[in-house]
């Protein structure tokens, strides 16, 4: 049997640096869209075809979101359009606030946690609002691939991963480059 952590949290308890962090790397046309972002698709779509695999999913978070709520694990067109209708339907009925709040509760982050005040806890033993900015963007990089950027898997990765995440949050302007 598998060890499930889930804490809830309100978003309001979530850093203001981690939602930066996460709708820069996961979503950053969230407040933007209705759920589908034609644009990422587009993107991902060319960079995936060049590449000649899956570099790049295209998927907001409220995909993300139905996926994980509704939808099972497997990859295929039906999925994604099943998918793509649960994520404009969920943002007729949610909030983009309370969209983002059931994502931090609900998503995957790697070890038997799920939500991000539970991976606070499994990667670094504190509660989120106490977690330094290192941390958070550690915790931010892991919804992309949990197993793939887990530090107790594969540090280099993690640390690669945490330090693309800080790199963003600079090139953007919400953290000085030092």
């Amino acid at each position: 049997s598998h060890m499930q952590d889930r804490l809830l949290i309100n978003w309001s308890q979530v850093p203001e640096d981690f939602i930066q962090m996460l709708l820069l790397v996961e979503d950053r046309n969230f407040f933007d869209h209705r759920g589908i972002c034609y644009s990422c698709i587009a993107r991902a779509f060319i960079k995936n075809t060049k590449a000649l695999g899956i570099e790049e999913g295209g998927s907001t978070i409220t995909q993300q979101l139905s996926k994980t709520l509704f939808l099972s694990r497997e990859r295929s067109i039906i999925r994604k359009i099943k998918e793509a209708i649960l994520s404009v339907r969920l943002e007729l009925v949610f909030t983009k606030d309370e969209i983002l709040e059931m994502y931090l509760n609900q998503i995957y982050y790697g070890h038997g946690s799920y939500g991000v005040e539970a991976a606070a806890r499994t990667y670094f033993g504190k509660n989120v609002q106490d977690l330094t900015l290192d941390e958070v963007a550690l915790i931010a990089g892991l919804p992309k691939s949990p197993n793939n950027y887990s530090p107790y898997r594969n540090s280099k990765r993690a640390r690669s991963r945490r330090n693309h995440v800080i790199r963003r949050m600079a090139q953007e302007g919400f953290i000085k480059r030092d």
